[in-house]
C-alpha cells in the first residue's frame, strides 16, 4: 500500500531533523529503506521537492544535499553557512541582504525568482 505524500514528506523531514546534517536524496532513501523495501528514488525526490517548495527544507545546491529548515523566515531567504571542515550548516536570515541582492540584479532588468545564498568556510569549532 502506498503512503500518502504528506506522510512521506513527514518521514523525510523527520530523517533530516534526526540526522542534523546535510543529506543527499540517496542517503535519505537508504535511511528510509530500513522500514520499507519497495521505496524508490522518485518518491524521495517528490517529497524533497514539496518540502523545499514549502520552505520546510533547503537544497544546498553547491553540494547537492538537503537540510531541515532551522528558522522561521516567511518573507526572508536564508543565508546558509556551510562548514567545509565538519559539514555543519548554520542558517541565517537577513532581509536587508536579500533586498540588496534583488535590487542589484533588478538594475539590469533581471527579476530574481529564488535567491539562494550559500557561504562556504569554516565554523567556529573548525576554525579554532
Amino acid at each position: 500500500m502506498r503512503k500518502q505524500s504528506s506522510q512521506r514528506q513527514k518521514e523525510v523531514l523527520d530523517v533530516l531533523k534526526r540526522q542534523g546534517r546535510p543529506m543527499t536524496a540517496y542517503e535519505i532513501l537508504d535511511t528510509l529503506k530500513g522500514g520499507e523495501a519497495g521505496l524508490a528514488p522518485p518518491t524521495v525526490y517528490r517529497a524533497l521537492s514539496a518540502l523545499t517548495e514549502d520552505g520546510r527544507a533547503h537544497r544546498l545546491e553547491s553540494i547537492n544535499a538537503f537540510v531541515f529548515c532551522q528558522c522561521a523566515h516567511e518573507a526572508h531567504t536564508p543565508i546558509l553557512a556551510i562548514c567545509d571542515g565538519c559539514g555543519s550548516v548554520e542558517e541565517h536570515a537577513d532581509r536587508g541582504v536579500m533586498d540588496q541582492l534583488v535590487e542589484i540584479t533588478r538594475k539590469t532588468g533581471f527579476h530574481a525568482r529564488r535567491p539562494v545564498v550559500e557561504v562556504h568556510g569554516r565554523c567556529g569549532a573548525c576554525a579554532a
